[in-house]
């Protein structure tokens, strides 16, 4: 059941007041004023933006593709909190034009030689895997210092985020490019973060909210009657993924031997070179030549731009298998994910590893 609108929350109402100061009493000293800064006001120009989504819709003088979209939108995001059992509330109820194309752009950074991101703690969120920022430019400022300290640095544009319900987290203009269905991943996935989130494990995270997303989909479409997604689609998406983690892997066995600089280079140099040639062999051979990665793969490879996919992916066969040992309950699927969640880190992996082994073995 769809809330009504007015209530958004007491933080909502109070941001503007308390926010930048809470911010500042939460930083260490060596803490920069000005990234802690941007993230405040970036916040807040998000908060002040949105209105709410049926405003938009019933309003015959916006764009009818606009109102056409929020309004499929709105039937998505009611299914996530009647049938995923994901939070209900006015998280993606609102809508704001931040007038960009992306809301934030997260900078990843490594060293050379090494897949271990360079972590970024803070007072709500806990460590993550990389720094975001409002603005390309400063993204691309930190990205520069980055290199010039020898760092392997990759920068993404990121379409939403999630405040873990700390706010109402609106629809933005930056998640409408892709269509009805892309849409409603996007909410599947940043309401997920809303329902369970652990500090310091962004891979946990990450994979969690990834799979919430995949398996909500797969049931949006049998519940409007549609068919399954197109399976070559997704085995090519499968295979890619597979390749880059081959790849990761092969380069953490390479950086854990005592060699030269120079010849870890140029060993390094040859993986990203096996992974290309392993990815045309592929797409030429299997794919029929879809050509839907080549932009990526042909773009320039370090450590950095491997990043991303270890951390939406590596558990994601760990979560499907716990969800079918409920049974598919939603309710208890996440009632043993919060319990993964409360183990220490080191017996969380290793829970998490046994359940994707299982899911390995069973097909």
């Amino acid at each position: 059941m769809i809330r009504p609108f007015p209530s958004l929350g007491l933080l909502d109402r109070v941001f503007p007041i308390l926010f930048p100061g809470v911010l500042f009493l939460l930083l260490n000293g060596c803490a920069s004023v000005s990234y802690y800064s941007q993230l405040a006001s970036g916040q807040l120009q998000l908060l002040r933006a949105r209105e709410p989504v049926r405003q938009v819709i019933n309003d015959p003088s916006r764009d009818a593709t606009l109102r056409a979209h929020l309004a499929q939108s709105q039937k998505a995001r009611a299914f996530a909190s009647e049938h995923l059992h994901l939070p209900d509330n006015q998280s993606y109820r609102l809508y704001a034009d931040i007038g960009r194309p992306f809301v934030v752009w997260n900078v990843f950074a490594t060293a050379e030689f090494s897949l271990t991101p360079q972590n970024h703690c803070f007072p709500i969120a806990g460590c993550v895997a990389y720094r975001g920022y409002y603005s390309q430019s400063a993204a691309r400022g930190e990205a520069a210092i980055q290199r010039l300290n020898g760092m392997d640095v990759s920068i993404g544009g990121v379409e939403a985020y999630s405040t873990l319900g700390w706010f109402n987290d609106p629809i933005i203009n930056t998640m409408m490019g892709w269509g009805d269905e892309r849409l409603a991943t996007l909410i599947f996935h940043e309401l997920a973060h809303q329902r369970c989130y652990v500090q310091d494990d962004t891979e946990f995270n990450e994979s969690f909210a990834t799979f919430v997303e995949q398996e909500g989909t797969r049931q949006w479409r049998a519940f409007r009657g549609l068919p399954a997604d197109n399976a070559s689609r997704l085995k090519q998406r499968d295979q890619f993924i597979e390749l880059v983690l081959g790849t990761r892997s092969r380069l953490e066995t390479l950086y854990a031997q005592p060699l030269p600089a120079e010849q870890m280079r140029e060993r390094k140099a040859a993986e990203f070179e096996r992974f290309r040639r392993d990815y045309r062999a592929l797409r030429d051979r299997d794919w029929n030549g879809d050509k839907r990665y080549d932009a990526w793969v042909n773009a320039p490879l370090n450590n950095a731009r491997l990043l991303p996919f270890g951390l939406y992916d590596q558990w994601v066969p760990a979560f499907a298998r716990l969800f079918r040992e409920v049974g598919g309950d939603w309710s208890k699927f996440y009632a043993e994910v919060e319990k993964l969640g409360r183990l220490p880190m080191a017996e969380r992996k290793v829970a998490l590893k046994a359940l994707a082994e299982s899911q390995s073995l069973s097909g």
